[in-house]
């Protein structure tokens, strides 16, 4: 097995990738409501 040194790994990319993701959820989030707000107030 090779060697490997506990956190020696570059995780940049990774941490990119993860706020990213967590920026989708939460314009996904914000968007869902504001459509379920706009439909409750225009429904009659």
């Amino acid at each position: 097995m090779s060697d490997h040194e506990h956190g020696s790994m570059d995780v940049q990319v990774q941490e990119k990738t993860y706020g990213g993701f967590l920026k989708l959820g939460t314009w996904t989030g914000i968007i869902c409501i504001g459509v379920l707000v706009f439909l409750a107030i225009t429904s009659t």
